[in-house]
């Protein structure tokens, strides 16, 4: 159980707690949410111990092991599967006492120990891991410096979910993720043995991982119980109930105050003026919990064009020689909300550069509307903003001739507030980055607007805003996101980028949702035993490692067994003075006998795996 009591804590003069407490119950699931810079990732650090308290506790059971993805894994020649491996410590440290330990008592704990843990089984549940997050059988063998930050990213998050530990903290974990990626740890998450704590502003994720949610609003924490959605439906109830007992307040407020003007010099009526004046002095104020206004997108409508606006037919689009999607047949009108589905490496992005202009076809032929014009947001763009220049910089220099009060207006319209137009980008944070490099997309009212993961830095109210600016916008749409609530909503049509190609899915997200997760399952035992996938030349290497590892392991617990059997047969131990003597070395013989055992058990389990392998 985690007990957080009490705990109060400000950064730089500004208090980011004031008496909050919380308990959550072992093995619960709880999205931790509240607006952007109250504090959340700061309680991540004060539980971690890596901030400390004002005053308050956080208590945790003794020797519970707490994770989190930190950083991303530095670029190594590790590889991939040996970098998540590592991550279970008391694996990794038993393994190597074990080559080296020479006590029986201490050999036998070791197996018991590693048997415990399940030690065996790790190289197969650390590949599945990965798998899901990804990366293939082949990728998995490859060193982690033959891959970029955000691939190593999910090396973390892997490593740490192979770690299992008894409190999971995850701070916007699918934002490195694609839909696919997103959707596995959404499952394996839900099944997760420990308690976990996910900072996300997924609506999906926090209605189908989770079962509880942690509110973090004016300084307080308050527990829900409940999925995302039933939070939303019981915080609204909260919100117009204390709006109308604010309500009620003031007009009596009001009433008192307007008594006490009337009446308060006169002197039949001064009793009852200053009596009502305590009763106002007394009177505790209900603030009115307004939520921040909608922080809305204003999306410029383009004129109509004629149908469609884009045609491709037979063409094959690439880098250098080597096409990634081929054979494509695509149509885009403007009334069209298209989501792109497929896993990361199949061609989204090289198909959103072709529609943008920032690749050309190899073959066929594309045709666009004379007219047309193309906004288009990657993830990427955010980074590439000048951050020594304010949002009203970047402005100016694409909109030469307009008038600052206009610009302020555009920005304005984008949520990006007056202050914030003369910050330094650098200083803004990564949502409000989001909205400039959103807002200079749509500059020109776009008839075909391309967004490539928009909501990574949103919070939930900005990614609602998004979907209502999307759903009013009068141009097309091509999604590329994690985010199942927003395709969702604004999709209408999914394509399907996949194998090479690009076509319709016939299905709508749910079923592309379950035709993932159940994509291992429908896989039969008969069609396993007609095309058994042989394993790789990495894989079989490893097993004869294992066999050797074992195989020695079987060698020393025998002499030391035939050691004691030596010593049990000394007749000087039976001489009459050594009583306490024989029971060690009895009892030592037993435990070097018990850990054989297990040693050559697990020797012809890595034998029969390997003659599998090699067959």
């Amino acid at each position: 159980m985690l007990r957080i009591s009490d705990i109060n804590y400000a950064v730089a003069g500004r208090p980011l707690f004031e008496g909050a407490s919380a308990v959550i119950p072992d093995g619960h699931k709880v999205g931790l949410v509240g607006r952007n810079g109250t504090g959340k990732t700061t309680l991540f650090r004060l539980i971690r111990g890596e901030l400390a308290l004002e005053s308050g506790d956080i208590a945790l059971p003794k020797r519970a092991r707490i994770g989190g993805v930190a950083q991303e894994v530095p670029s190594s020649d590790v590889t991939l599967l040996n970098t998540v491996l590592a991550a279970d410590t008391e694996r990794a440290d038993l393994l190597a006492e074990a080559e080296s330990a020479t006590d029986p008592t201490r050999i036998a704990e070791i197996q018991t120990r590693l048997a415990d843990i399940d030690a065996w089984s790790a190289e197969a549940r650390a590949s599945s891991i990965l798998k899901g997050l990804g990366f293939d059988d082949a990728e998995q063998q490859q060193p982690c410096s033959d891959f970029s930050g955000g691939w190593r990213m999910r090396v973390a998050l892997a490593a740490v979910l192979f770690a299992q530990p008894d409190l999971l903290l995850l701070d916007e974990p699918t934002n490195y993720l694609d839909l696919e990626g997103a959707l596995w740890l959404e499952s394996y998450l839900a099944k997760y043995p420990h308690t976990v704590i996910i900072i996300s502003h997924d609506r999906g994720l926090l209605n189908r991982a989770v079962g509880s949610i942690l509110h973090l609003e004016d300084k307080q924490l308050t527990f829900y119980q409940g999925p995302y959605d039933q939070f939303a439906r019981q915080r609204a109830e909260k919100l117009a109930q204390a709006e109308a007992m604010a309500k009620k307040q003031e007009a009596r407020r009001a009433h008192l105050q307007s008594y006490v003007d009337r009446f308060r010099y006169k002197a039949d009526k001064a009793k009852q003026a200053q009596s009502r004046l305590k009763a106002l002095s007394k009177m505790q104020p209900i603030a009115s919990p307004q939520e921040a206004a909608l922080r809305a997108f204003a999306f410029p409508s383009p004129e109509e064009l004629s149908p469609p606006i884009i045609r491709i037919e037979s063409g094959s689009v690439g880098y250098g020689e080597v096409p990634v999607l081929k054979r494509m047949n695509l149509r885009i009108d403007q009334d069209d909300r298209i989501a792109l589905l497929g896993k990361n490496g199949q061609g989204k992005s090289t198909l959103s550069k072709l529609l943008s202009d920032r690749l050309g076809l190899m073959d066929g032929r594309m045709v666009k509307s004379s007219k047309l014009r193309i906004g288009y947001f990657a993830q990427h763009q955010v980074d590439e903003l000048f951050i020594d220049e304010t949002p009203l910089d970047h402005l100016r220099r694409e909109l030469k001739e307009e008038l600052p009060a206009k610009l302020r207006a555009r920005l304005a319209g984008f949520g990006l507030t007056a202050d914030q137009a003369d910050t330094a980008v650098g200083q803004l944070s990564g949502g409000q980055k989001a909205r400039l490099s959103l807002l200079l997309a749509t500059l020109d009212a776009p008839h075909l607007l391309i967004l490539d993961e928009p909501t990574n830095h949103l919070d939930i109210e900005s990614r609602e805003a998004l979907v209502e600016a999307l759903t009013n916008y009068s141009g097309a749409v091509i999604l590329v996101s994690h985010d199942m609530h927003l395709l969702s909503m604004t999709a209408d049509r999914l394509w399907l980028v996949n194998d090479g190609g690009v076509a319709p899915f016939d299905g709508d997200l749910e079923a592309y949702r379950d035709m993932l997760l159940a994509r291992e399952r429908t896989e039969t035992p008969k069609e396993k035993a007609k095309a058994p996938k042989r394993p790789s030349r990495d894989a079989i290497l490893a097993l004869r490692s294992e066999v050797r590892k074992c195989e020695d392991r079987v060698t020393k617990l025998t002499e030391m067994r035939e050691k004691l059997d030596e010593k049990l047969a000394d007749p000087t131990l039976y001489d009459g003075s050594k009583t306490n003597d024989i029971a060690v070395w009895q009892k030592k013989h037993a435990e070097v006998v018990d850990a054989l055992d297990r040693a050559e058990g697990l020797w012809m389990d890595a034998l029969e795996k390997l003659e599998t392998a090699e067959a």
